[in-house]
């Protein structure tokens, strides 16, 4: 079993005492499932009658009982037991039951079971679980209940629908309470309420599940990104292709996404007695370009790119606004090269990630190097002398670049071991965005070749590059990120012209004009609502900047300038703020 973190031992210990709880408060009425620990905390599934319900309202009971099992200090431990014994144990427990004949399937001869001592009987509280625990209930310092939520038993829409508590857990209060602030903060900053709100995207049930609709406003920082890339791609020597969101099946079985990502491919379907597929990713089409023609090493590298949607079956319950989607644009490259070229067109990317995120305003990020499980040759393809040479490159090309980095092992992709990059986000969340991944095993699966110097055919190593990820998803982040208040460049409205009577409406417009011809994009705001009306919209719409003009901004030839956060209005020449939006739009949002 993997060594674990602490908080990860905290958490999986704590989810065990809910439990317990649950058990001691509601005796038979919950049937419990699982529960495990999670990146910020634990949850725990239970089934119950019908006329059994459990909502926050209930929230203080059980962790006043949580407390008082906590408060008693009592021993966890944990012991191998026979199946047999195992399946009397939980002989009315549908779920552990199934679990219990999922561990033998997969072979193992004993099954581990956790347990809380009581300490007034020879009785104990049990649960089936593979992870690490604290050795007493006492070590739990600091935990919360926080949400309950309905959730399929092992995550399919046919099975049973149970009930789902959330809650965390840390080792002192002040970490709790920091959590706890994280989270109200999120509330406030959810993409999925201040999307619609602020006209960037709608999810329409006509349309589906997971297929959002980018709005004029949304497809404008859409493609503002896109449009930096392009001019990043560009300085350094990419092509863009595009290839078309369909291809035959045999295509995915040849490279082996197909056996190893059926599970989020869309089902075949017919055209003229051959079988096709929805696009899942873009590397198949790109290496079919690359084919389409002899190579020589003087071709290489060849860079690659596509802003190309692809489609992922997910799962309902796991779909969440922009940032699990089931349409994903992902800002793809791929670049073939001779090995002798691997370290610099890593570093490469390497440098156009860190620009990429100097210009969102990322400014916190690590990288995860993610490699293979060498004793799982059904995941991986079964080569341990090439994924040792590429994990130990990706190594090297890490410290070459001084990134803070912390190495998992069985988070590579099936073809080859990957750099993600972490970011933190301005209230402190980490997201995976950028990932580059090291493939030294496709090209020869496809019969990819180019001549090197001496005439001999050899397969070429490729760099996948996701230069942000899924395009919605960084929409997602960035709406929370900055709370919708987009840094200049990427606002879909930069500035709103606000004329404070009719008389002042024509001049209103020429501002309107003269900002237009300067690239910038503007709104006039000539309701008939009041002036306070006109600026507290404009603010609510987190416009960065309101331009209101009056009988002496037109004599002037000026703008009374405000920003969103509701200073007090600057005077300044219509000539200077032009100056002034131009610059602050060029330099991104590296300030």
């Amino acid at each position: 079993m993997p060594k674990q973190d602490k908080l990860t031992i905290l958490r999986n210990s704590t989810e065990h005492v809910l439990t317990m709880a649950m058990e001691n408060l509601y005796g038979k009425k919950v049937i419990k499932a699982m529960g495990p620990s999670t990146a910020d905390g634990f949850y725990f599934d239970f089934d119950s009658p019908k006329d059994f319900k459990i909502s926050e309202a209930d929230f203080s009971k059980i962790e006043k009982e949580m407390h008082r099992l906590i408060s008693l200090d009592l021993p966890i431990t944990a012991k191998l037991v026979s199946p047999a014994k195992t399946k009397a144990m939980f002989k009315n427990n549908p779920y552990k039951q199934e679990w219990v004949k999922e561990i033998l399937d997969r072979g193992d001869k004993k099954i581990r079971i956790v347990t809380i001592s009581k300490p007034d009987s020879d009785n104990y509280f049990p649960d089936i679980c593979k992870d690490e625990h604290l050795k007493s209930t006492g070590k739990i310092k600091a935990f919360k209940l926080l949400s309950v939520a309905g959730a399929y038993w092992r995550g399919s829409e046919k099975n049973q629908m149970l009930t789902r508590i959330y809650g965390t857990a840390f080792f002192n209060k002040k970490d709790l309470d920091q959590h706890l602030w994280q989270l109200e903060e999120a509330k406030k900053r959810d993409h999925k309420k201040l999307g619609p709100q602020l006209d960037l995207f709608v999810i329409n049930k006509d349309i589906g599940k997971g297929l959002p609709l980018l709005t004029p406003k949304g497809t404008i920082i859409k493609n503002q990104i896109l449009e930096y890339e392009r001019q990043l791609e560009k300085q350094y020597g990419f092509q863009e292709v595009t290839t078309p969101h369909i291809a035959k099946n045999d295509l995915y079985k040849k490279t082996g996404h197909w056996q190893h990502y059926r599970d989020t491919m869309y089902a075949p379907f017919g055209i003229d007695n051959e079988t096709y597929v929805l696009k899942p990713m873009n590397c198949p089409h790109h290496y079919m370009i690359y084919a389409s023609q002899k190579r020589s090493y003087k071709d290489l590298p060849l860079r690659l790119s596509e802003p190309g949607v692809c489609y992922r079956y997910e799962k309902s319950g796991e779909l969440a606004g922009l940032i699990r989607v089931r349409a994903l644009t992902i800002d793809d490259s791929h670049i073939l090269m001779t090995e002798d070229q691997i370290e610099s067109e890593f570093t490469l990317c390497i440098k156009l990630v860190k620009k990429m995120f100097q210009a969102l305003g990322l400014k916190d990020y690590w990288v995860r190097l993610s490699l293979n499980d060498p004793d799982n040759n059904v995941k991986y393809i079964a080569d341990p002398k090439n994924w040792q040479k590429a994990g130990q490159k990706l190594e090297n090309i890490i410290k070459q670049n001084q990134l803070k980095h912390e190495t998992i092992q069985g988070e590579a992709s099936f073809y080859g071991p990957k750099i993600d990059f972490i970011v933190k986000d301005s209230i402190g969340r980490e997201w995976q965005m950028s990932t580059l991944q090291l493939d030294l095993f496709m090209a020869k699966r496809l019969g990819l070749v180019y001549t090197d110097k001496t005439g001999k055919a050899k397969h070429p190593a490729i760099l996948h590059r996701g230069l942000t990820g899924s395009l919605e998803r960084t929409l997602g982040l960035l709406i929370e990120h900055y709370a919708g208040a987009f840094p200049v460049w990427l606002s879909p409205v930069q500035a709103v012209i606000i004329p404070i009577s009719k008389a002042n409406l024509n001049y209103a417009k020429k501002v309107h004009q003269k900002l237009k011809e300067n690239n910038i994009r503007v709104e006039t705001d000539d309701t008939n609502a009041t002036l306070g009306a006109k600026i507290r919209q404009a603010t609510t719409q987190k416009i960065p900047y309101i331009l209101v003009v009056g009988d002496k901004e037109e004599k002037s030839q000026s703008v009374a300038k405000r920003d969103r956060t509701g200073k007090d209005p600057q005077s300044i020449k219509l000539k200077s703020f032009i100056k002034e939006i131009t610059q602050e739009i060029e330099v991104k949002a590296i300030n």
